[in-house]
């Protein structure tokens, strides 16, 4: 675990229970001796994170409550701008705000990127800032995306980090079931191909009195 990730969310109340619970020693070492550039995108967090079609995002409410939403659009929606910077175009939707109203508070998000296929995770701690308005969203909009950009959303990393894949259930998106699934219809077609030669040789064998 980067220092980075760990000196934010490592309160002085979770090593309280992590000292109770008989782990802080192991922790310990990652705000002591953990990577120091936990910050930074480097080129595997760049591919995997230019590689999602969504991911998980948590703000919090003037009143204290933690609001976490789905955002989902085409592969590389999400894009990654420089070494501590990523980005996407804030579509158009339900007109809630709840997101967008909380981040004028408070703008603190937490992202949690999901490959499940591969049981792969990337925790990412940042702040947002806004620029309104579609041209601004203009170099982040991606074809495909199903309704217009309203602004751009911009993160500054703070911390990342890769997290455990225990408990990841493997589940597959269509796209990635496709090329297995064209190969079974092949074996299948070459089959039933196979299978029909062999009912008119029977048929024939039938017919000639062989």
């Amino acid at each position: 675990m980067p220092r980075a990730f760990s000196e934010l969310t490592f309160t002085p109340t979770v090593r309280a229970h992590q000292e109770r619970m008989g782990s802080a020693a192991t922790y310990a070492k990652f705000l002591k001796f953990g990577p120091q550039q936990g910050h930074q995108i480097g080129p595997a967090e760049e591919a995997f994170i230019q590689a999602r079609d969504g991911f998980y995002q948590a703000t919090v409410s003037e009143t204290g409550w933690p609001y976490v939403q789905f955002r989902g659009g085409p592969i590389g929606f999400l894009k990654v701008l420089d070494s501590q910077t990523i980005g996407y175009a804030d579509l158009s939707g339900n007109k809630q705000y709840i997101s967008r109203g909380n981040l004028d508070g408070n703008d603190r998000v937490a992202l949690i990127l999901m490959d499940y296929a591969n049981q792969r995770r990337l925790k990412i701690l940042g702040r947002m800032e806004f620029s309104e308005g579609p041209e601004a969203a203009a170099d982040l909009y991606v074809e495909g995306a199903e309704t217009e950009a309203e602004r751009a959303a911009i993160i500054k990393v703070e911390a990342l980090d890769w997290n455990c894949p225990r408990h990841i259930t493997p589940r597959f998106t269509e796209a990635e079931l496709r090329p297995h699934l064209n190969d079974l219809g092949q074996q299948l077609a070459v089959l039933q191909a196979e299978n029909q030669r062999l009912q008119r040789e029977l048929t024939e064998l039938k017919a000639s009195g062989r």
